[in-house]
């Protein structure tokens, strides 16, 4: 198993990647990078966010969540 492959903590399955440095499973946990593992909620949207490091423009996954309008 390589160190991108995570195994989920409540049910025990390999998690999938969505992302570069974020994982799902079908249970209903995601493994961030910088946040580690968390429970999704219904109102949470993935998306990649464009960064300016240095000269180089890297995506970046981030959390957004749904506005009740």
């Amino acid at each position: 198993m390589g160190k991108s492959n995570k195994v989920c903590v409540r049910c025990g399955r390999k998690m999938k990647q969505q992302f570069i440095g974020l994982q799902h499973c079908r249970c209903g946990m995601s493994w961030k990078k910088d946040i580690g593992y968390f429970e999704r909620a219904p109102d949470m949207v993935f998306a990649l966010e464009r960064k300016t490091i240095g000269k180089k423009v890297k995506q970046v996954p981030v959390i957004r969540y749904k506005s009740e309008s």
